[in-house]
């Protein structure tokens, strides 16, 4: 895969917050827009490995609220990411989107592609939408007074070093694509006072992120509405009752019979991280998506 080609950072302020997105290449009638969209606590760059495979398309990789290079805001209800989705494509007057999104930032796109009307094709990856019993204030205040514990993460590191040997035999990073993670570590860091770096992600912010995990009942009236092409992708089931086993999917296994269009495919050998742990497999998915809009069989 070529890596000749870096993508450029912008910025752009929409629904009230400045959002930051890594641009490549230039748009094209011929060929769909890509738009990648992260999961909770990570950042725009851990996509160039797979933008990298396409290099004669439109990539954007935008980086939520509270991520990355963007606003440092929490949300207290996932429509927000929604929202800014649906703001943001607009803003950019981008239309026909193939849209790849991972978690929390595939969660966000079916009510970004709900609002916007223009995404073409979506491929969800494990995108955290639980049965829709599931949804209400119960599972915010199962955490008390007290923040998820995502908020004791460490959040300092002397340098990029320290953080790939830290984190490198932890929870599910050992699995990961060395490229991918090392591409998390390097462009998940800023640096601060006093020489150190800090996660751009503060844990204080994804932690709020986890506890409002299930504010957004909304999200299945955007999955009814919508009539396009979707692709989830699931990864292990979880064990009974482990609501915080991050490696197991968090997406209900009936959510691709809501979607008009939805096509289901269960991976049960891989974890959460599916873009990371299987790269090349999204890759060969988003090439048959690709194909699919650019080529449509007869009806």
């Amino acid at each position: 895969m070529s890596i000749e080609r870096q993508p450029e950072l912008h910025k752009i302020r929409v629904n009230g917050a400045e959002l930051a997105y890594f641009e490549r290449g230039a748009r094209r009638e011929d060929l769909p827009t890509l738009l990648f969209v992260h999961a909770t606590g990570f950042h725009g760059r851990v996509w160039d490995y797979h933008a990298e495979a396409f290099p004669e398309h439109h990539i954007i990789a935008l980086e939520q609220r509270g991520h990355g290079r963007s606003e440092k805001l929490s949300v207290t209800n996932w429509r927000t990411f929604g929202e800014d989705q649906a703001a943001f494509v607009d803003a950019l007057d981008l239309h026909g989107l193939i849209g790849i999104g991972h978690s929390m930032g595939a969660h966000g796109m079916i009510d970004g592609a709900a609002m916007s009307g223009r995404f073409a094709r979506l491929l969800l990856l494990d995108p955290t939408v639980a049965e829709e019993t599931a949804y209400g204030p119960d599972y915010a205040a199962m955490f008390g007074d007290a923040l998820h514990p995502a908020a004791k993460r460490r959040d300092r590191f002397a340098s990029v070093e320290e953080m790939v040997e830290v984190l490198s035999p932890k929870s599910s990073f050992p699995l990961f694509l060395p490229r991918i993670f090392e591409d998390y570590c390097r462009h998940g860091l800023e640096a601060v006072e006093g020489g150190d770096f800090r996660l751009a992600c503060r844990p204080e912010v994804e932690a709020h992120v986890y506890m409002a995990a299930r504010s957004n009942a909304a999200v299945y009236d955007s999955a009814r509405s919508l009539d396009i092409p979707v692709t989830i992708v699931r990864a292990k089931l979880p064990e009974q009752g482990n609501v915080q086993d991050f490696s197991s999917s968090p997406t209900w296994p009936g959510l691709a019979n809501v979607f008009r269009q939805g096509k289901d495919f269960h991976w049960p050998d891989c974890t959460h991280f599916i873009p990371m742990q299987r790269p090349d497999e999204v890759i060969a998915i988003i090439s048959q998506l690709i194909a699919e809009e650019v080529h449509p069989a007869a009806p």
